[in-house]
C-alpha cells in the first residue's frame, strides 16, 4: 500500500505560536484560556492535567478576581480586553497575527462608515471575534446561497473580509456575486495562506487516491473543510480524531492512501495514524495478496451472465456472492437497453466498485472498465499528439462534452473554434475532430482542442487555393456575408469581396436585394492583392455595349424607362448596363426648368439616338427630334417635309437634336458629362475585398 502525506498537515502557525504560549505558562498557577485554545480534544485534556482551566464564557470571566488569561487564537471582542484590565488580570494575547488584521481591518473601515461584511461561520469564535471589533452591526454571511439572498439596503460602501479557515474556492465565487450586484465593494483576502495551501493539497490527493483520511477535531472548522473538499475529489473520504477511530478493515481493498489534518491537529497524533496506515496496515494488505481469489474494491474480474433484468445484469463471478451491474454502471446512455445488448451465458469483464453493496452482493461496473481502457487510448493520443474523434454528448455554457468510448473529453467553448460559436448546441450528437492539451484524469480534467485542427485544416485550404487561382479565372463559392457595399464570397480556403460596381453591368441599389447568405455564385476574378481577392460578375461575352454600336446607331428610335434625373436631364436605361443621356433641351421643343416637370422616375419613354460614342460609352437621345416643329407665328406644329435617313452619321441632321457635344458642354459640368457614361465603368480595387 501507498501512503501520502500532506506536508501542510497539522498545527499552522498562528495555532502552533498560541498553544506553544500556553504550554509556557503551565506550572504558574491560576492559568486560564478564554475558551478552548484549540479545537482538538487531546490537546485541551493534556493542558486541563497541567492545571489549565479554560472559561467558557464572560460572566466566568468577570469572575476571576486574580490569574492569567491566554487569548486563544482565534481572538475574542473587543470588550473582552476590558473586562481583563478592570480586573487586573494577567493578559496574554496569543491572537493569531492574521486574525489581528481583520480586526484592525473591521475597526478602521467601520469608523468611516463602510458596512462590514464577513464571510464565514457565524457561530465560530473567530466570527464572533471579529464581529466585536466592528463599530457598527456588521453582515455575516455563511454560504454562496447567503450572498445571493444579501441587498444592500442602506447603499453604504462595502468592506468584505473572510474568516481565515474559509474555503477559498467559495469566497471567490461569493465576491464574483457582489461585484455583479454593482456595489461598491473593498475586498480583502484575508484567508490564511496556510489555510489555502491545506485545502488545495488536500483536493490534490484526494484526486489521485482510492481512500482520504482527515484528521482533526469534531469542532474544528478548517478540518470539516478539509473534510468537505477531500469528499469531492474522493468518496471513500474518512474524519477520524485520533488512531482509535481508525478501522484497518475499511481499507482493505485499497492501493493508495491519503492523510491530511486540521491546523488544529498535532503532530503527535498525525504521526501515529500515518504510522499505522505504513506499518501494521501494510502487513495486513500483504497478508491479502496471498488469497488468490480474493475480490476486491478496484479488482478487474470476468463473469458468466445468468440473468439479464431492465436496469441490472447479474453475473456468476465464482465468488460466495454474484455480481450485479446496474444500468447505470454498464453504460452512460440512459436509453440503452440492457435486454438487447446482453444475453444469458455472455462474458463480461467489470471493475469491483464495492464488495457488499448492502444486500450481500458484488457491485460491478462495466464503463469503468471500458473509461480505463478509453483513458489509456487517450493518455498515448495526449502524449503523441494524435487527432481524436469523439461524439458530442453535451452543450453545456462552458463549451462541449464528448465522448470518446466510455471516457469524457471536455472542448472549452474558446477551443471549439478560430472563430466564435454562439450557438453550440449545433455540435450536439455530431463526430468532431480534436487533439489533448491537458490530461488529468485523476483530477477529472481531460481537455479536448478543436479550434488548432479548424486553423490548421484552414490554413491549408487557404494555400491550396491560392496555389491554384489566377486572376481571370472563372470560380465557384457560397455566399457569406452580404454588406451595403458588397458579397464576401466563400471560394473554399479564402474569402473574396464581389463589389457592387461589379454584380451587374447595370446599376445595382442594394446587394440585399440580389443576394443572401447560402448562395452559390458563379464570378471570375478581377485581381488579387496580397490574401484579398476581388471579384466581379461583369464577365466580357455579357458586355452589353459589344452589341450597343448596331442596336444604338445614330438615327435609330429606341424604347428606354427613367432610370434617375438631374437638373440637367434624365439617364435612360435602355437595357441593364447602357444608360443614356437625355438632356433637359432634349425632351421637348418648349422650354422646360427640370426633367422632373415632365418626367418621372420608372416612365417608359421613346427618343431618338442623335449621338453614340462606344469608346467613351455614352449615348445620347432625344424626344424632340420626335416632335414636329412649332410654327411661331402660330404657335402650332407643323407638318415636316419627310427626311431621308443619312447614309452616315456625319450626314444625319443633328444640329436641333443637341447631343453632349462642345455645343451643349457649357449647359453640362464635366461630372455631368461623366455621369451620362452611365453604369458599369467603374474599377473595383483589390482593397475593397478586405469585410
Amino acid at each position: 500500500m501507498e501512503v501520502i502525506l500532506a506536508k501542510t498537515a497539522g498545527f499552522c502557525f498562528g495555532v502552533k505560536r498560541a498553544v506553544d504560549t500556553v504550554y509556557e505558562q503551565t506550572g504558574k498557577g491560576n492559568v486560564y484560556t478564554y475558551g478552548p485554545i484549540i479545537h482538538n480534544e487531546e490537546v485541551v485534556k493534556d493542558l486541563e492535567s497541567k492545571g489549565v482551566k479554560v472559561l467558557n464564557s464572560e460572566a466566568e470571566l468577570r469572575a476571576l478576581d486574580k490569574g492569567t488569561v491566554v487569548i486563544r487564537s482565534h481572538g475574542v471582542d473587543r470588550h473582552i480586553y476590558d473586562i481583563i484590565n478592570e480586573n487586573n488580570l494577567e493578559l496574554i494575547d496569543a491572537t493569531c497575527p492574521f486574525v489581528k488584521k481583520i480586526h484592525n481591518i473591521a475597526d478602521k473601515d467601520s469608523s468611516v462608515g463602510r458596512q462590514i461584511v464577513i464571510i464565514g461561520s457565524r457561530e465560530h469564535p473567530e466570527v464572533q471575534g471579529i464581529c466585536g471589533w466592528c463599530n457598527s452591526e456588521p453582515v455575516v454571511l455563511e454560504s454562496i446561497d447567503d450572498a445571493i439572498a444579501y441587498t444592500n439596503d442602506t447603499g453604504s460602501d462595502l468592506s468584505i473580509v473572510a474568516q481565515t479557515t474559509f474555503n477559498h474556492n467559495n469566497f471567490n465565487k461569493i465576491v464574483e456575486i457582489f461585484e455583479k450586484k454593482g456595489y461598491n465593494i473593498t475586498v480583502y483576502n484575508t484567508i490564511c495562506n496556510a489555510t489555502a495551501m491545506r485545502q488545495k493539497e488536500a483536493a490534490d490527493i484526494a484526486g489521485q487516491v482510492d481512500a482520504m483520511i482527515v484528521i482533526g477535531g469534531r469542532n474544528s472548522s478548517n478540518t470539516q473543510k478539509l473534510y468537505d473538499i477531500s469528499k469531492k475529489e474522493c468518496a471513500n473520504t474518512y474524519y477520524i480524531q485520533t488512531l482509535d477511530d481508525l478501522d484497518l478493515a475499511t481499507f482493505e481493498s485499497v492501493d493508495r492512501v491519503g492523510i491530511t489534518a486540521g491546523a488544529s491537529t498535532p503532530h503527535q497524533i498525525i504521526k501515529e495514524v500515518h504510522g499505522s496506515m505504513a506499518d501494521d496496515f501494510g502487513k495486513l494488505f500483504e497478508e491479502s495478496l496471498a488469497e488468490e481469489n480474493r475480490i476486491s474494491q478496484g479488482k478487474i474480474v470476468k463473469g458468466t451472465v445468468i440473468d439479464v433484468k431492465d436496469d441490472e445484469i447479474i453475473l456468476n463471478i465464482n465468488y460466495k456472492a454474484d455480481g450485479i451491474i446496474t444500468k447505470a454502471e454498464y453504460s452512460n446512455d440512459p436509453s440503452i437497453s440492457l435486454k438487447d445488448k446482453v444475453h444469458v451465458d455472455d462474458v463480461i469483464e467489470a471493475k469491483v466498485i464495492k464488495t457488499n453493496d448492502g444486500d450481500g452482493q458484488v457491485l460491478l461496473s462495466v464503463k469503468r472498465v471500458a473509461a480505463e481502457k478509453a483513458n489509456e487510448e487517450l493518455a498515448s493520443a495526449f502524449e503523441n499528439g494524435e487527432i481524436l474523434k469523439g461524439v458530442v454528448t453535451q452543450a453545456v455554457k462552458g463549451g462541449l462534452v464528448t465522448s470518446v468510448g466510455e471516457a469524457r473529453v471536455f472542448i472549452p467553448a474558446s477551443l471549439v473554434s478560430d472563430t466564435f460559436e454562439n450557438d453550440l448546441s449545433k455540435f450536439v450528437n455530431q463526430e468532431i475532430e480534436f487533439k489533448l492539451v491537458e490530461f488529468e484524469p485523476r483530477a477529472r480534467k481531460i481537455i479536448g482542442d478543436r479550434k488548432s485542427l479548424v486553423k490548421a485544416e484552414k490554413e491549408a485550404a487557404k494555400k491550396a487555393l491560392f496555389d491554384r487561382i489566377n486572376v481571370g479565372d472563372t470560380v465557384e463559392g457560397t455566399v457569406k456575408n452580404v454588406t451595403d457595399f458588397g458579397a464576401f464570397i466563400d471560394l473554399g480556403g479564402a474569402d473574396g469581396l464581389l463589389h457592387i460596381s461589379e454584380m451587374s453591368w447595370g446599376r445595382v441599389d442594394n446587394p440585399k436585394k440580389h443576394f443572401k447568405v447560402g448562395d452559390q455564385v458563379r464570378a471570375f476574378i478581377k485581381d488579387i492583392q496580397g490574401e484579398k481577392i476581388a471579384l466581379s460578375l461583369k464577365f466580357e461575352d455579357t458586355n452589353p455595349w459589344v452589341a450597343a454600336g448596331d442596336k444604338y446607331a445614330v438615327g435609330n428610335i429606341v424604347i428606354g424607362r427613367v432610370a434617375r434625373m438631374t437638373d440637367f436631364g434624365a439617364f435612360v436605361e435602355l437595357e441593364p448596363g447602357v444608360d443614356a443621356l437625355l438632356h433637359v433641351s432634349q425632351i421637348s421643343r418648349e422650354h422646360i426648368d427640370k426633367p422632373s416637370s415632365v418626367l418621372s422616375v420608372g416612365q417608359e419613354i421613346e427618343a431618338k439616338v442623335v449621338d453614340c460614342r462606344l469608346e467613351e460609352r455614352k449615348i445620347s437621345l432625344s424626344m424632340k427630334e420626335l416632335l414636329p416643329e412649332i410654327d411661331e407665328e402660330s404657335n402650332d406644329y407643323v407638318d415636316e417635309e419627310p427626311v431621308e435617313k443619312a447614309d452616315t452619321a456625319e450626314e444625319a441632321p443633328v444640329e436641333e437634336a443637341a447631343p453632349v457635344t462642345e455645343d451643349t458642354a457649357a449647359e453640362a459640368t464635366e461630372e455631368e458629362t461623366d455621369e451620362a457614361a452611365g453604369s458599369g465603368t467603374e474599377e473595383t480595387p483589390a482593397e475593397d475585398s478586405e469585410e
